[in-house]
Order: structure tokens, then C-alpha cells, then sequence
């Protein structure tokens, strides 16, 4: 059964912020490593994030990190952030377990 994906407003204006062609590989890539295995890690595109309650997961897409968490049957997309953004959002708005 395919997971929902659901992007927070905050994601949908980052999304929108992104350039044309890196807009269309992070959405290619959020079909095809989010839309049925979201928790299936990977070397290089999926982690699972230690030590945080909030995000789970981050998925990498070149330069772009796009930090998720997983329900029953939904993927919460919670921030599309550049690779250089990516600790100090966690910072922000990490929550620490």
C-alpha cells in the first residue's frame, strides 16, 4: 500500500524556492524512495536521524536534504533545506529525544 506524502507549508515554500530542475529531482526522488518503503535505509539517500524524536529520517537529493517523518500510512515532509541550512535547522527544530 502506498504511504500518503503530505509536505508542511513550511516544505511547500521551500519547494517553491528551489530552482525548476532541483525542484523536479527532489519531487522524482520523494516518489521513488518515499511512496512505498520510506523507512528503507540506504548508504547514501535515507537516514534514520539518532538521537531526535522529531525528524526521523532525512533523504538526500544532491544538495538538497529533505527531512521526513513516518505514520501508519503517512510521510510527513517537514523541511527541503540545502545541504549548508541543514544543521542549523536541526537545531531549530529538531526535537531531541
Amino acid at each position: 500500500m502506498p504511504f500518503v506524502i503530505v509536505l508542511a507549508p513550511e516544505a511547500v515554500q521551500e519547494l517553491k524556492s528551489l530552482k525548476a530542475n532541483v525542484r523536479a529531482d527532489v519531487r522524482a526522488a520523494l516518489e521513488s524512495h518515499l511512496r512505498h518503503e520510506p523507512k528503507k535505509l540506504s548508504r547514501s539517500r535515507v537516514k534514520r536521524l539518532r538521537g531526535l524524536r522529531k525528524p526521523q529520517y532525512r533523504l538526500r537529493v544532491g544538495e538538497v536534504r529533505v527531512f521526513y517523518d513516518v505514520t501508519e500510512t503517512t510521510v510527513e515532509i517537514l523541511a527541503i533545506v540545502t545541504k549548508s541550512e541543514a544543521g542549523s535547522w536541526l537545531a531549530l527544530f529538531g526535537n531531541p529525544e
